[in-house]
């Protein structure tokens, strides 16, 4: 997708607060201090509409992206940040669930893996998650540039392992430095999101 327009269109916590006008959405979820923030950047081609920090557990809110008027890229906490007070942790847990599990216009999540590292026990929980619901799984493997070419490979044959992923999902490695992997990932969201339209155009002719 060539993106061109772009800005936060809504902040929230509950539902209430989350946009009413039923475009599509596609969430982006990972640990702590994965890249998300670097990832949605890059994927919007801003270098700063999404807030970066070294400092995990920085995004305490839903935040949601007006892209181009057709969808929205929505910016969810990270979990596994455990220096917060338990409460708040429960606090976000519950937002984070309740949006994934009941938000109708969500139509795609992207989750996200440190490339350098094995999925984690939260990554794991998440991946079976996003199995359990149906999701069609897209991961995007962050931080990629940290790492040889050489040693590319074997790290995305670890994340396989141990996630236990299936032939059909997509593992996507991408660099917030040289942008690899942003048009891989819009061409599966937008495959994703806007098929029903593809559909409609080859009944029509």
């Amino acid at each position: 997708m060539e993106v061109n327009r772009v800005s936060l269109a809504a902040v929230g916590v509950k539902e209430a607060q989350y946009p009413k006008d039923g475009r599509p959405e596609v969430a982006f979820v990972g640990k702590s201090n994965v890249g998300k923030s670097t990832l949605i950047n890059a994927m919007v081609r801003r270098k700063a509409l999404a807030r970066t920090s070294s400092s995990p557990g920085k995004t305490r809110t839903i935040n949601f992206y007006d892209v181009e008027g057709l969808l929205y890229i929505v910016d969810v906490p990270g979990y596994g940040y455990a220096k917060a007070p338990k409460s708040e942790i429960e606090k976000w847990g519950a937002m984070i669930e309740g949006y994934l599990q009941n938000r109708q216009t969500l139509k795609a999540i992207v989750l996200l893996i440190d490339i350098r590292h094995a999925p984690g026990e939260n990554d794991q929980l998440m991946y079976q998650w996003l199995r359990h619901y149906g999701y069609e799984i897209l991961i995007a493997a962050t931080k990629a540039d940290k790492l040889n070419r050489s040693q590319v490979p074997k790290q995305l044959a670890l994340i396989k392992k141990t996630l236990q992923l299936r032939p059909e999902d997509h593992l996507i490695p991408f660099s917030g430095v040289t942008k690899a992997g942003v048009a891989e990932l819009w061409e599966q969201i937008e495959r994703i999101l806007f098929a029903d339209d593809k559909k409609d155009e080859k009944s029509v002719k």
